[in-house]
């Protein structure tokens, strides 16, 4: 489980860096409950895969329609749309996603009920997230390799989920580690309005605004980076919104 001060267990890590697979996965997290949530997200950014969050079941299911996920973490007791609901319909759309069901109802029926409506496993809360991580990367190898498209692209921009490479029109963009994080944030949102909040949340991981100018000051360095010397800016400031990433004017 977590400290105090929210970090992950050395027991934890330790477990969990040992059993890595080392593919980078993208998973989506259901679960309404925002500390859970939130302990979930940080072990698995930390294990190096890319996490996405829903708070409900509807959302939920619209964001596991796509079928762009490796794996989903579905809490099964949820607003707007029961977790079961969810997982019944992605399978009756033939979307085969890997999905590992949460719930604090641990007994025999109630994990055959969760089973048989299409999971591919079943955890019981509370939970060690060394266990939960086994479990995540136990059903999507069963569910045989996949090779999923690693790479960004943005115009001429591309970023390497794996091998941490950036280049732009062929030429190598070094970036420092937060400042890699956040280009694949802001590329992994390519065309859209990223705000100040998103941003510190998915990049710094705070849940408040510190009233820093932490944002302003990489963004200002990215820039240098992935623009300067090129007529076309990618990063674009919206006033009054936030920043776009966009090959367009």
């Amino acid at each position: 489980m977590t400290t105090a001060d929210g970090t992950l267990e050395q027991s934890d890590l330790h477990a969990y860096s040992k059993g890595r697979s080392g593919r980078i996965m993208r998973i989506l997290i259901i679960e309404d409950d925002a500390q859970t949530a939130d302990y979930m997200a940080k072990g698995l950014r930390e294990a190096g895969h890319v996490i996405d969050h829903a708070e409900d079941g509807r959302d939920g299911l619209y964001m596991a329609s796509s079928g762009e996920y490796d794996a989903v973490v579905l809490d099964r007791m949820l607003p707007q749309l029961d977790g079961l609901k969810v997982l019944e319909a992605l399978r009756a759309a033939s979307i085969e996603t890997p999905v590992l069901i949460l719930s604090a109802l641990g007994q025999v029926d109630d994990r055959v009920t969760g089973l048989r409506a299409g999971g591919d496993d079943y955890l019981t809360k509370p939970f060690a997230f060394s266990e939960l991580l086994a479990r995540v990367e136990s059903m999507t190898r069963r569910r045989g390799p996949s090779a999923p498209d690693t790479t960004l692209t943005v115009g001429d921009l591309s970023l390497d989920r794996l091998s941490r490479k950036v280049t732009r029109a062929g030429r190598s963009v070094d970036l420092q580690p937060r400042e890699f994080q956040l280009l694949e944030f802001l590329m992994r949102h390519a065309g859209q309005v990223v705000t100040r909040t998103m941003l510190l949340e998915g990049v710094w991981d705070y849940h408040f605004d510190p009233q820093t100018n932490v944002i302003d000051v990489h963004m200002s360095r990215l820039r240098q980076k992935v623009d300067k010397g090129f007529a076309r800016p990618l990063i674009h400031t919206v006033r009054g919104a936030g920043y776009m990433l966009s090959a367009e004017d």
